[in-house]
């Protein structure tokens, strides 16, 4: 076993150990009361009652027996819980200790552990700018240590994001609804069809994790500026006050336009900053719900 095997198989345990205090301790029943019964499946057909609602006719069945019946429903009891995980260049950096990567295994297990928790079915879509990896929804915590490594752990092949190519594969893989999380750090454009979609069949959430260094530069001279994503280089002087300023309001500004994007179309967003604990956001989008 290689080096690099034994130091993830370290952080999977640790984040393991970790999630599941959470899970057990802390997150016990909010994840259950927030997404059961999010949805009705049908059941069977009966003879109509006055003060039924007419919406449940079931016309067909009307038809044949020539008097009216409606359609059952019972809640779902069973949910599909679809983690979509960007793996893209840019979760690899931070200036806090743990990088995007490192929080969003963090999260996975936690939601993982979760629906597990509540005997549903936990699916993963990893992606950079084309479709990684998919692995379908199924039970179990030796399901859940296999997501947790696989979002640690795996190396992509794209560097940048294509969030709308991931929304897409997801609207044309899962049929049925499922609750989904959907973790990135959203420096992309152009997918706002495909959310559209996902948003109206799913319960989708969007996990934004943030960098504090995506807001402001720290005054220490010249420094060298790379894109994870793009390789683009540039030499920026971080000791000019008006470069951090410009800098600064260009972070508010996207921040604005991240606010009013997902205000439209009416989707609910954690947000995440690496040098803070994630369990607040998660806990407090919880019981908001």
């Amino acid at each position: 076993m290689s080096t690099i095997s034994k130091e993830i198989l370290k952080k999977v345990r640790r984040i393991q150990i970790q999630t599941s205090w959470l899970v057990t301790d802390i997150l016990a029943g909010e994840y259950h009361s927030t997404f059961k019964g999010m949805g009705m499946e049908f059941s069977e057909v009966r003879e109509y009652v006055p003060g039924d609602d007419i919406r449940t006719i079931d016309w067909n069945v009307t038809a044949r027996m020539n008097k009216p019946f409606v359609k059952q429903f019972v809640e779902e009891r069973e949910l599909t819980v679809i983690l979509m995980v960007d793996v893209s260049a840019s979760g690899s950096y931070s200036s806090a200790r743990q990088t995007r990567t490192e929080i969003a295994a963090e999260l996975s297990s936690v939601l993982a552990l979760s629906a597990i928790q509540n005997n549903d079915k936990v699916g993963v879509l990893l992606f950079s700018d084309e479709v990684e990896k998919f692995i379908p929804p199924k039970k179990g915590k030796s399901h859940v240590l296999r997501v947790i490594r696989e979002v640690l752990s795996f190396e992509s092949r794209g560097a940048g994001t294509n969030i709308n190519e991931a929304l897409e594969y997801l609207n044309k893989t899962i049929r049925r609804k499922a609750v989904v999380f959907l973790i990135s750090d959203f420096l992309d454009e152009g997918f706002e069809r495909s959310l559209r979609i996902a948003r109206r069949r799913h319960d989708l959430v969007c996990i934004d994790l943030k960098d504090p260094r995506d807001r402001e530069l720290p005054d220490i001279g010249l420094v060298q500026l790379e894109d994870a994503e793009t390789g683009e280089i540039c030499l920026v002087d971080s000791s000019d006050a008006d470069t951090r300023k410009a800098l600064s309001l260009l972070a508010d500004r996207q921040e604005r336009e991240k606010d009013h994007f997902f205000k439209t179309y009416q989707v609910p967003r954690i947000s995440v900053l690496t040098n803070e604990s994630w369990v607040n956001p998660l806990m407090q989008f919880f019981r908001s719900r």
